[in-house]
């Protein structure tokens, strides 16, 4: 029978070495999996966290595994790409950071032997991912396992796959369920016995045959619904040899239908189910991408209190376990490859590679209703090789998966005319409007104009959301950093995109903070902010019970801005969040009224005299804060930039007249601005200034109207302090004052 040893604990590691050992010494440390090397320096800015080699090396002695015919090593993560080497031979290469792999060790072993798994995250130009706004954490991140099997046994080769597929059939009230396994070395006699249990483990049917392809009759099946009630088959099968178990697999799986309609949105089991929810990246504050099941669990608990009812797995796989628990908890999923940002020529092979594992490796769960192709790869425009690569994939998941859809998350960019987007079967697109340039309001009626555009396409928004620190204001304004403005965008956001029904799935960027080490902003540099939570999860900002109002059903009550005490203003507003009708709120006891809201948003304005204690109501459920009148605002609730060369406040600005702290917008929207910012092009963004025709180009992509649009609501301050720390590019105190004294002689144009 299969047996599974974990080999997680007392791996020697040293990031020093400069070749394959032969022997572990006391010049190395000694870590424990899962581990990751840039779980301090990948989260601290400025983009110097460490790339290149790393060696794991342990000791291992056959004698201590139990007896078997092959021996399996099963790496379930290693970022981003691994060397494998017993004894000192090279006995595998994998290309592919975030899937399960396996190398067959059984002929190398010896008595006594040194496992060295070599892993490199350096930077190249054929292994996704390379340039993305998140930390490329080095590092064998999941478990690492031995699979001990008989020599017939279920496949264990074949892309890290677990060697049994399983396909339902909806067909009126019953399922025909189709199982296929995958066999290794079988013998003339062996049998398969198949058994499909109900989720109290009672036999729903059972066959055993020497075909490899059987199906079974579930009759009155019970579906898998999504968060409402998502109920799990199990099959197990069963490699007999002389009447013995030799092996066995055993997999869950769902029982359901599923639509995706370009007017109705996303249709579960014949209903319209309404896709709200987040994505989610796999990184935690000192740990990095290391996370253990506890750490998994913490997650989907809170993904579930929001009320989302899908979860965006970007931007690569993910652990099998947080697909095992969006299967039990009925999240709708969409899976995705780390195809990211910047089309590579020569990384066309490993796209395909990557998107075969996150197909074999994950087909039998339920909760993935899309594959995703790729992430904001046309930010550098539409040429033939990407659009053949994704032709490629999407007739290849097509082929491998005809039960699910493909899909792509589009940048904000890329226009409705773009020939990628007639490729997949469904799209979604990545806005800002309200954070990166525009305003709110611009989001619900850029989605009706694409969706009169493109009628028959369904369409999606993968990606929306702002940042917000532990920063405050009661006058809240983009790109302020306050939980405030977060808290209002998200009202808005909320507002427009819920109330579109064509919509198929909407995704918050991003459930989480985490980790992007070439970002230096916000006052905490190595961090992207759009998170509802904390990067340790510590704190649900005020946004994330936004979301709950509209989507939980769970009855509560959240009084907003309880980190903002200190208050100059004499009266003051005051936001309450619930999913009940009605909220009183009291201050000090005493009842400043009671208000109605459809929307679930609760305003009031409450006099701020002295310390007051604010409580607000509604039925049985209660939240209480303070506020404090004080006369001068209170500094530590105002953004100041962690390591910046010049804060906004240091900086010039006089009245009528441009300077580091007016918007790339208002700058470019005067001639001499225009002319200023030109002639810096080249050194801020890293790239050749003017290309051909003319035409701006940075980092290799052609900076057009939709790309200056987008930068355009950034201050001149921070787009250079953003685009310097993700580009390498550093301006001194002298160059940023310089400039400042530039701009401080040009008038800012007439507000319209």
């Amino acid at each position: 029978m299969r047996q599974i040893i974990n080999l997680n604990s007392k791996w020697a590691f040293s990031k020093m070495a400069t070749e394959v050992p032969s022997a572990i010494d006391n010049k190395w440390c000694f870590v424990n999996l899962p581990h990751s090397w840039n779980a301090i320096d990948g989260q601290d800015g400025d983009n110097d966290y460490f790339r290149g080699t790393a060696y794991y090396a342990k000791t291992i002695v056959k004698n201590d595994f139990p007896e078997a015919d092959r021996y399996y090593l099963e790496i379930r993560g290693a970022n981003s790409s691994a060397d494998v080497y017993l004894n000192g031979k090279n006995l595998a290469h994998h290309d592919g950071g975030y899937s399960t792999f396996r190398v067959d060790i059984t002929d190398s072993l010896e008595p006594m032997n040194i496992l060295v798994i070599a892993v490199d995250n350096s930077a190249n130009d054929k292994v996704y991912p390379q340039m993305a706004d998140f930390t490329f954490y080095g590092g064998i991140y999941r478990d690492v396992n031995l699979i001990c099997v008989s020599e017939s046994h279920f496949d264990l080769d074949y892309y890290g796959g677990p060697g049994i597929k399983v396909t339902p059939e909806i067909e009126g009230k019953n399922a025909n369920v189709e199982v296929e396994v995958f066999l290794s070395n079988t013998k003339i006699g062996q049998k398969v016995r198949y058994t499909v249990y109900d989720k109290d483990e009672n036999v729903v049917a059972s066959k055993e045959t020497d075909e490899t392809k059987v199906s079974f009759a579930i009759e009155n099946v019970h579906l898998w619904n999504g968060r409402k009630d998502p109920y799990l088959y199990f099959c197990e099968a069963e490699l007999i040899e002389n009447g013995e178990v030799i092996d066995n697999v055993c997999t869950r799986f769902g029982c359901r239908t599923f639509e995706i309609d370009p007017e109705n949105g996303f249709i579960l089991n014949g209903e319209e189910y309404p896709l709200h929810g987040v994505s989610r990246h796999q990184d935690k504050w000192g740990k990095g991408n290391a996370l253990s099941k506890e750490d998994h669990e913490e997650d989907i608990e809170l993904i579930c209190e929001v009320g989302a009812t899908t979860v965006r797995l970007a931007h690569y796989q993910h652990d099998q376990y947080f697909y095992d628990l969006c299967d039990e908890k009925g999240l709708v999923v969409w899976a995705e490859i780390p195809y990211i940002s910047k089309h590579m020529p020569a990384g066309r092979e490993n796209t395909i590679s990557q998107m075969k594992e996150l197909i074999i490796q994950n087909y039998n769960h339920p909760s993935i209703v899309v594959w995703g192709l790729s992430n904001e790869i046309g930010i550098g425009g539409s040429d033939e090789d990407l659009l053949e690569n994704h032709r490629i994939l999407n007739d290849m998941c097509h082929e491998m998966d005809p039960t699910r859809k493909t899909t792509i998350a589009v940048v904000a960019m890329c226009s409705m005319d773009d020939p990628y987007l007639q490729i997949p079967d469904v799209v979604a697109y990545n806005h800002y409007f309200g954070w990166y340039g525009g305003d709110t309001s611009k989001n619900g009626p850029w989605f009706d104009k694409f969706h009169k555009t493109n009628p028959n396409i369904p369409i999606g928004c993968s990606e929306y959301g702002c940042e917000a620190l532990n920063w405050h204001t009661s006058a809240p304004m983009r790109g302020d950093y306050t939980e405030e403005y977060q808290a209002y965008y998200h009202e808005e956001l909320i507002k427009q995109l819920f109330t579109r029904k064509y919509i198929w799935a909407t995704h918050v960027w991003n459930m989480f903070d985490f980790g992007a080490d070439a970002r230096n902003e916000g006052g905490e540099n190595g961090q992207n902010h759009k998170g509802l939570v904390t990067f340790d999860r510590k704190y649900k900002k005020d946004s994330f019970y936004a979301y709950k109002a509209w989507l939980s059903d769970e009855p509560f009550v959240h009084l907003c801005g309880k980190r903002y005490i200190d208050r100059v203003e004499d009266v003051t507003k005051v936001t309450v969040y619930s999913n009940l009708p009605e909220v009183e709120l009291f201050a000090n006891g005493v009842s400043v009224g009671k208000v109605k809201a459809e929307d679930h948003f609760f305003y009031f304005e409450v006099k701020n005299e002295g310390e007051t204690n604010l409580c607000a109501v509604a039925g049985d459920c209660k939240d209480c804060g303070v506020i404090r009148k004080v006369e001068v605002f209170n500094e530590e609730y105002r953004l100041k930039e962690k390591g910046a060369i010049l804060n906004w406040f240091n900086v010039d600005a006089p009245e009528g007249y441009l300077s580091l702290n007016d918007t790339l917008s208002d700058v470019l929207s005067t001639l001499q601005g225009k002319m200023l910012f030109m002639g810096l092009v080249g050194k801020l963004m890293g790239g050749k200034g003017k290309g051909k025709d003319g035409k701006i180009e940075a980092m290799g992509f052609e900076v057009g109207p939709e790309m200056l649009s987008m930068m355009g609501g950034f201050t001149v301050l921070r787009l250079f302090n953003l685009m310097g720390g993700m580009m390498d590019v550093k301006f001194t105190k002298e160059e940023l004052l310089e400039l400042n004294a530039k701009l401080n002689k040009i008038k800012k144009p007439k507000k319209k």
